[in-house]
């Protein structure tokens, strides 16, 4: 029996195959929790977004456009997940606070504003006008904290290409925040 690549695995989620869907989750679930931890310290948020991230993948593997790795793909889905998680607990946590006049229960870290920021601030605009290439090396670099050596072999591509993208990002990150 032969093993399915994350591409062929996409491919089938996309027709409805839930096997390829568990085969896919099982590959790239560990990973997931892993680097979202890096990025939040709170373990229940982290959880709602590694199974909202699944659950995205299962409804949009049809518009997963092929190219890249379906790893970065599905990193791209669960960073997002993670920063919409986060932004809906601060929200009700402004909420209680109104309510009861206190201060609200759930403390969101700095790092975890800084990515709220980075998905809805400046530089979410920024990052938008950058060609998705280039925004796949600024996201596993930089936010994800990646080297450089991680971050080529996730994206699927040699260490001085992600070198030479991240100098073109920051240029034209430069010009678009300035």
């Amino acid at each position: 029996m032969s093993v399915r690549t994350d591409q062929d695995l996409l491919v089938a989620v996309a027709g409805g195959d839930r096997g390829a869907l568990r085969e896919l989750h099982d590959r790239h679930v560990v990973w997931v929790t892993a680097r979202l931890r890096r990025r939040c310290s709170d373990g229940d948020a982290v959880a709602d977004a590694v199974q909202d991230t699944f659950v995205a993948v299962w409804k949009s593997a049809g518009r997963w456009d092929g190219r890249g790795e379906p790893a970065a793909w599905i990193w791209g889905i669960a960073i997002r997940r993670l920063i919409g998680v986060l932004r809906i607990r601060a929200r009700w946590g402004r909420s209680r606070a109104a309510v009861a006049r206190t201060e609200p229960d759930v403390v969101i870290a700095a790092e975890d504003q800084v990515l709220i920021g980075v998905e809805h601030g400046d530089l979410a605009g920024a990052l938008r006008t950058l060609s998705p290439e280039l925004r796949a090396v600024v996201q596993a670099t930089v936010l994800d904290g990646l080297t450089t050596r991680e971050a080529a072999c996730l994206l699927g591509i040699p260490s001085g290409t992600v070198k030479t993208r991240m100098m073109r990002a920051r240029t034209e990150l430069r010009g678009a925040l300035a």
